[in-house]
């Protein structure tokens, strides 16, 4: 680094910038998950300013600043230049507590100014107070969005970091430009966030009709379909809502730190705006279908808000909801086509999928790295308890089989099937399946959802292949 540059100092944002992600939003998104009623608070807040709306959440509110990714490669560059004996300053339209701590977590600033109750520190504010600080010297300033353009505009050097190139051509031309971490994919981390993998569970949706032996009729398929996408768009935007309430728990697990929103890799402020838009877009589908099914599907969101928000962190009660949830797609999935849900394939389903909710907490907790003592990051659940769990979910995956069972030499059987008793060679493929998801789960080598495993695993492949030609030459 040439000495002139040394004696010239570094201003550095910190939403975006050197982390990759937002503690105002954080600050917001805290708030409301310890009181959801504080959101009728928020604009009598807003209307005495932003900065006092920040100040009023950074009283109530704090924000794990150890745990907020960092811009590495920015990084990085901060330290040596430091190494080098440059002056840093972090200044920030986040509230002045926020920024002290991220100050005194990194200890390479000199200074680290924030937003006050009165100032908010963005744009034209950061300016003026760099301006004040700086004393008509030459100053460099690292930022990552327009908002920053008036500041970089009286910059010597304007650092872009973490943001679209394109803002490099609102510059003056004669403006020096360095860029870091320039490369954010928004779409691509925000189809990730929505999990499309997980769209396979509502697969169930189509089992009414299967059941029904009504598969052929190219309406009531098309219906299902609707329902399927209708369930598929409503499941992502839960799943974006539960990443950002479930934040900082996911940023300390072996591999839901890499999610997009904990990563930083999907700014917040994205996801905010997509959750709306997406459980719109199902709701609107659902409505092509009859009263029932959106009916269910909202009854569906607002379990599922509700587990994200509480009923995930309570024993046992977190896995009865999960068998719940994926009753409910069957639930839709009849209601789609106008079909019943036959009492047995609804007692199979929670006992089934009651054993497998169960059977990934075991998983996780074999697997874990994370958490005092061994608890499960947001969860109820601690190794003490894992003999307990095992019995029980095998016990609820018995009874499935027990159902199943019992289901063959049902009345409604004999009359669906012209060969029912083929379906007895079910049993033993069932039994192997869901023994084999329990093997791999007590010796660590589960590490996703168990319906996904099944779906990746060749030999589950196999087995549910075979049982659906066993069930199609019984008919």
């Amino acid at each position: 680094m040439p000495e002139s540059d040394s004696q010239v100092v570094l201003y550095v944002d910190l939403d975006g910038t050197l982390t990759r992600s937002d503690v105002s939003f954080e600050s917001l998104i805290l708030l409301l998950k310890s009181n959801l009623f504080y959101l009728a608070l928020l604009p009598w807040w807003l209307c005495r300013g932003l900065a006092f709306l920040k100040a009023e959440i950074a009283r109530r509110v704090d924000v794990p600043v150890q745990q907020l990714p960092l811009n590495r490669e920015f990084w990085e560059y901060l330290q040596q230049q430091k190494a080098a004996g440059r002056r840093l300053v972090l200044i920030s339209a986040s509230n002045q507590r926020y920024v002290s701590a991220v100050g005194e977590q990194l200890a390479i600033f000199d200074a680290a100014i924030g937003s006050d109750d009165t100032d908010n520190l963005k744009s034209a504010g950061k300016l003026a107070r760099i301006q004040q600080m700086s004393n008509g010297e030459e100053f460099d300033y690292a930022g990552n969005s327009s908002a920053d353009l008036a500041v970089w505009s009286r910059a010597r050097t304007a650092i872009l970091v973490n943001c679209n190139p394109a803002l490099a051509n609102k510059l003056p031309a004669n403006t020096t430009i360095e860029t870091f971490d320039c490369h954010r994919d928004n779409a691509r981390n925000l189809l990730k966030a929505m999990r499309p993998h997980q769209w396979l569970k509502n697969l169930l949706i189509f089992l009414p009709l299967l059941l029904a032996h009504e598969f052929s009729e190219l309406r009531l398929l098309l219906q299902a379909g609707i329902g399927f996408l209708s369930f598929s768009l409503c499941a992502s935007g839960v799943y974006l809502l539960n990443d950002l309430v479930d934040l900082n728990n996911d940023r300390l697990h072996a591999s839901k730190c890499r999610r997009p929103f904990a990563s930083g890799k999907l700014p917040l402020s994205l996801g905010v705006a997509a959750i709306p838009v997406i459980l719109l877009a199902a709701l609107l589908l659902a409505l092509l279908l009859p009263a029932s099914f959106t009916a269910i599907l909202i009854f569906y969101f607002l379990l599922t808000t509700l587990y994200s928000l509480l009923l995930k962190k309570m024993l046992f009660v977190d896995v009865g909801v999960l068998a719940l949830l994926y009753t409910l797609r069957i639930f839709a999935g009849a209601a789609a086509v106008g079909v019943p849900a036959s009492y047995w394939l609804v007692a199979f389903s929670l006992c089934l999928f009651l054993g497998l909710a169960i059977v990934k907490r075991v998983a996780e907790l074999v697997n874990r790295d994370d958490g005092e003592n061994g608890k499960l990051g947001g969860r109820a659940y601690r190794p003490s308890q894992l003999e307990l769990m095992t019995t029980v979910g095998m016990v609820a995956n018995g009874l499935a089989v027990l159902v199943f069972m019992l289901y063959i030499n049902a009345e409604e059987t004999l009359q669906l099937y012209a060969s029912p008793m083929l379906l007895w060679l079910i049993c033993p493929l069932l039994v192997y399946l869901l023994w084999r998801i329990w093997h791999f789960a007590r010796r660590g080598r589960l590490h996703d959802d168990p319906l996904l495993f099944a779906a990746s695993d060749h030999i589950s492949q196999g087995v549910v292949l075979l049982s659906a030609a066993i069930v199609w030459l019984a008919i």
